[in-house]
């Protein structure tokens, strides 16, 4: 069965990825460092780890394999599910591949670098609705590539 494994601490996407999941049978778990809602359904299961530095994002790459979706928007766990075989997404629809990943940690390190260095960057851009309609659109077409492949 495919699994979509969510970051969940701060995905702004949970409602759209529960839709979806219904939609093609696919089963959802809900990781995160805190307890917090999710729908009372068959196919959906919290998992709460420890507070650890990086105990989600460490639950998520030992799950993560080529039957599942990870939703993260956290660029080095993205990095981890890949290597694991994983199709991933960020919360705003955008693929991460083995082609892009290596830019996308380059980008972050210089950022870190320029942060630390006392530059103010500024956050991402706020999230859309438009950024929703392409993650449903994402999400809906990597769970019939995986189902293909099956």
């Amino acid at each position: 069965m495919t699994r979509i494994l969510v970051d969940a601490d701060a995905c702004p996407v949970k409602d759209e990825v529960y839709r979806v999941a219904e939609r093609h049978g696919a089963k959802v778990s809900i990781v995160s460092n805190s307890h917090f809602r999710v729908p009372v359904l068959p196919w959906v299961e919290r998992i709460v780890v420890s507070d650890g530095f990086d105990a989600a994002d460490d639950w998520i790459a030992d799950a993560a394999g080529a039957d599942c979706v990870v939703v993260t928007a956290d660029i080095l766990l993205a990095d981890r599910c890949l290597k694991a075989g994983a199709t991933v997404l960020a919360p705003n629809g955008k693929p991460f591949t083995g082609a892009s990943i290596g830019g996308a940690i380059a980008t972050r390190a210089i950022m870190a670098d320029l942060r630390a260095g006392g530059e103010q960057l500024g956050g991402p851009p706020p999230f859309a609705k438009a950024d929703r309609s392409k993650f449903l659109q994402a999400l809906d077409t990597a769970l019939v590539r995986l189902a293909r492949h099956r």
